[in-house]
């Protein structure tokens, strides 16, 4: 795991609970509206609301009110990252349970979203944000 800053991230989204149920059908409804191709996916997680978003980065073009998606801003800032590999669905197993040694590891800022950045199909960078010293 290392430490990185990251700038922000213009995204269309969808909204879900952080329910596998739930998640998976909006990923394959995200995917089907805008396609996978050089595009760059991010799951976000809202630990004050318990929500979930499943993410594209915005392209020039994108018309999110005519697809049926939300806008919003991934925030920038320092987080703390671990890079998990393997092929799905096992790979999405690896998620949560990373995530908590992530935050055994350091204090999280829970004013941000932790952040899944979908590098490729067998390769995932989560994200806890830190909070200032």
């Amino acid at each position: 795991m290392d430490e990185v800053e990251r700038e922000p991230v213009d995204v269309m989204f969808i909204r879900t609970r952080d329910d596998p149920v739930e998640m998976a059908p909006a990923w394959q409804r995200l995917e089907g509206l805008v396609g996978t191709r050089s595009r760059k996916f991010f799951g976000a997680y809202f630990p004050s609301t318990k929500e979930y978003r499943v993410c594209v980065q915005v392209k020039e073009g994108d018309d999110a009110g005519a697809l049926g998606l939300k806008t919003d801003t991934l925030p920038g800032g320092r987080y703390l990252r671990e890079r998990i590999r393997g092929e799905p669905p096992a790979l999405y197993e690896q998620i949560a349970p990373t995530f908590k040694r992530l935050l055994k590891e350091a204090t999280s800022d829970e004013t941000r979203p932790s952040i899944e950045f979908y590098r490729r199909h067998d390769e995932i960078d989560l994200l806890l944000p830190l909070a200032d010293d």
